[in-house]
């Protein structure tokens, strides 16, 4: 059995969504023992250059959809990248889950074959689907949750690799 656009594509955001929302759980958890602010933490970044934490989860949010929406054709929701809490990065989180979880295998077959033609400017690559997942999607949006660990583990959250991998039942 061969493994599906599918397969290697929603359960995988998912579950990096879903240790993201960890990792955001044990965050606030440590701002509020430690007594620290939780803008501080959502507005931590590991260099001047980088984002944010919070724009960390938002982009790790729009690649996960704009992902999907691109190999099964299933319109994503647009959010305005207007979080300032914890509490609105959960949610956001969880709508992004919402949509993820409502494509279906089928709805992605044969997007391997499709044509993604991105187009950011100057940045304008086109890729067939399974390209465009094994070689930008996937790499980009584990760039953010990974950068979103590294944040939290610069400002003293005690995140290890653990946490970064999740958990395995």
């Amino acid at each position: 059995m061969s493994l599906s656009m599918y397969q290697a594509s929603v359960p995988v955001f998912v579950r990096g969504l879903e240790v993201l929302s960890t990792l955001l759980e044990k965050a606030l958890a440590h701002a509020e023992e430690g007594g620290i602010l939780p803008e501080v933490l959502l507005g931590a970044r590991l260099a001047p250059d980088m984002l944010p934490l919070t724009a960390q989860v938002q982009r790790a949010s729009d690649t996960s959809t704009l992902s999907v929406e691109r190999l099964s054709g299933v319109a994503a929701p647009k959010f305005e990248d207007s979080e300032v809490s914890f509490e609105q990065l959960q949610e956001r989180i969880a709508k992004t889950l919402a949509y993820l979880n409502s494509v279906s295998a089928a709805q992605m077959e044969a997007s391997e074959d499709r044509a993604i033609a991105l187009n950011f400017g100057s940045f304008q690559p086109s890729f067939k689907g399974d390209e465009y997942l094994l070689t930008f999607a996937l790499p980009n949006f584990f760039f953010h949750i990974v950068t979103a660990h590294g944040i939290l583990r610069n400002n003293e959250v005690r995140v290890g690799k653990l946490d970064y991998l999740g958990p395995y039942d």
